[in-house]
């Protein structure tokens, strides 16, 4: 019988790699890459010799289907990897992993590497029950119903994957919706240049933001916003900074427009505190 082996790379440091690891992807008779020029470095480094063609998120639909069929009608065991870390996890692989189930062929794991549970394990957070998310949405509509679960749902931990393009706004839109959060931002994991940021949001917004090389390496972010402010009022949880952006987002406005709007809503809240707050987010752009 065929088998397909989902097999985890290392994330960074190629002597991460396993024995077994090595032995699967030497006996295959095929392995699926999501990118062979990315994966072609690591097989020449322990001289492997398999048969290699790409495996990405453009065509997997179509090469799982080829694949399988293949699987079906000779014995051929392939071997699928992502780029770093553990297929299927936030990479391509669902698709010819349920092919593979549906027609019988044998699935077995050989594990490894995963920023997700690396980036956990040095977080000094309690990890005991976590969401992972995959990738922090890029548009707001999305962002606010995150952000919404994250505040009202029973959990407390989340994970994600992000950008080093949009690390800075990601943190600074973290920084204004949840702001007593907990923050653990880590990139370049096993690498030569890991950096580990901890601390409240604001302040790892704070250093990425004035780190010139902050735009550099594959980010895992850990959110614990455990702590939250627990008021009647949704409205009286949020920074006047974070109220302002809110106001702008829902009411499409300029800041200027914000700021008439919450006075007008909010008999309680302070002008000069609002006025302050407008100066601090423009600062920040």
């Amino acid at each position: 019988m065929s088998t397909l082996y989902v097999v985890a790379t290392p994330i960074g440091n190629l002597g991460d790699v396993s024995n077994r690891q090595l032995e699967v992807l030497s006996a295959c008779q095929l392995i699926l890459a999501e990118d062979t020029r990315h994966t072609i470095k690591l097989l020449n480094r322990f001289n492997i010799k398999t048969k290699m063609i790409s495996y990405h998120k453009f065509n997997e639909k179509e090469r799982a289907g080829e694949i399988i069929e293949r699987m079906t009608k000779e014995q051929m065991d392939v071997a699928l990897v992502s780029d770093a870390g553990t297929p299927c996890i936030s990479d391509p692989g669902f698709e010819i992993v349920k092919a593979a189930r549906k027609n019988g062929i044998h699935v077995t794991g050989i594990p490894g590497c995963s920023a997700v549970i690396t980036a956990l394990s040095i977080s000094g957070m309690d990890t005991s029950s976590f969401v992972f998310k995959g990738f922090f949405p890029r548009e707001t509509k999305e962002k606010e119903t995150l952000i919404e679960q994250m505040t009202q749902g029973s959990e407390t931990l989340y994970v994600f994957y992000e950008s080093p393009k949009r690390i800075v706004k990601t943190a600074e839109y973290l920084s204004l919706k949840c702001p007593w959060a907990t923050a653990c931002f880590c990139s370049d994991l096993t690498k030569l240049h890991e950096k580990t940021i901890t601390g409240n949001v604001r302040d790892v917004y704070m250093a990425l933001k004035d780190d010139p090389e902050s735009e550099l390496g594959e980010y895992t972010l850990i959110i614990d916003i455990l702590g939250q402010p627990k008021e009647e009022s949704a409205d009286e949880q949020l920074s006047y900074e974070a109220m302002l952006v809110d106001t702008m987002i829902k009411s499409d406005c300029t800041m200027k427009d914000a700021i008439a709007i919450l006075n007008k809503k909010h008999s309680e809240l302070s002008k000069n505190d609002l006025y302050k707050a407008s100066l601090n987010l423009k600062n920040l752009q």
